[in-house]
């Protein structure tokens, strides 16, 4: 698994062209976008911050910047799990768009390269390991780092970042089905569309994996289920009787985060983006993200 940068970092200051690098990576690690913004924003102040004379002596910038940008969201992750105890609801990576489609703005080297190793059932994956497991695998197994490099970033030895990325491993092994190919993801998602929107209660059970489980998150400024839905007879009851309670909802497909996914609208407005993993013929997780503070990109307004 690899990621590589997007054209905006060949071109002008190789400096200010490592970006696009940082915010991919920082998202990766933090799975907040907002969160990766800020991250880069100080990892370049610490580096303008220096004497010209020390940026000079600096034999790889593009080094320095990564390792800044690490050890920040190592130290924000170790609080991370503090702050997401105090988190109204379930937390849910915040959902990207097709690259082409953002509008919230911003500067375009900070669109994220949409690619496996940030899809939404392997970022939640990711929320299930350590601070150190997490950094240690992004960079190694997906930034293709090499442990000893990874070793001075995070602090840990060679060997000890090399177990971390192997224990990181067999967690994404263990905690996820491989994904169904992505035309057969569409396929479904599609399907689900019609029968929600059809409001076919038998139609959207046979679509779900009979552990089907939907995770809300509304972060506390939205309504949203306080705990996962499990089942696919309640996951399709749920979704029905949602369509009773918000009228005027619009179901649109759209990529997120890479995959074949669904944006709730209401008079124009984005007010839900919705996740799937799909496993063969059946879809086992949906995540619906409302907190409108992580619908930036998608043009959400006043929440439903």
């Amino acid at each position: 698994m690899s990621t590589t940068s997007g054209p905006e970092d060949t071109a002008g200051d190789p400096v200010t062209g490592e970006r696009v690098q940082l915010i991919n990576l920082a998202y990766r690690l933090l799975g907040s976008l907002a969160e990766a913004e800020d991250v880069v924003q100080e990892t370049y102040a610490r580096w303008y911050a220096m004497a010209p004379e020390r940026r000079d002596d600096i034999e790889s910038p593009g080094a320095w910047l990564t390792t800044v940008a690490s050890r920040i969201c190592l130290d924000l992750l170790g609080s991370a799990r503090a702050r997401r105890e105090r988190y109204v609801g379930d937390w849910v990576p915040e959902p990207l768009p097709e690259r082409t489609e953002w509008t919230g703005g911003g500067d375009p080297a900070d669109r994220v390269t949409l690619d496996e190793s940030v899809n939404m059932a392997f970022l939640v994956v990711l929320e299930s390991m350590t601070p150190a497991e997490r950094v240690a695998f992004i960079l190694h197994d997906v930034f293709r780092y090499p442990f000893a490099e990874v070793a001075r970033i995070v602090g840990r030895t060679p060997v000890a970042c090399r177990q971390l990325a192997s224990s990181a491993r067999r967690r994404v092994r263990e905690s996820r089905a491989p994904a169904a190919p992505v035309a057969r993801q569409a396929g479904l998602v599609r399907e689900f569309k019609q029968a929600w929107e059809a409001k076919d209660i038998e139609a959207l059970v046979g679509l779900l994996d009979p552990d089907a489980v939907v995770t809300s998150d509304g972060g506390g400024l939205v309504e949203a289920m306080p705990r996962p839905v499990v089942g696919s007879e309640q996951v399709a009851r749920y979704a029905v009787g949602l369509l009773g309670r918000i009228s005027g909802l619009t179901f649109l497909e759209r990529t997120v985060n890479g995959r074949p996914g669904l944006v709730a609208q209401r008079d124009g407005v984005t007010v839900t983006v919705l996740a799937f993993h799909v496993t063969g013929d059946r879809i086992t997780h949906i995540w619906g993200v409302r907190n409108p503070e992580k619908l930036r990109l998608w043009g959400v307004g006043s929440p439903a």
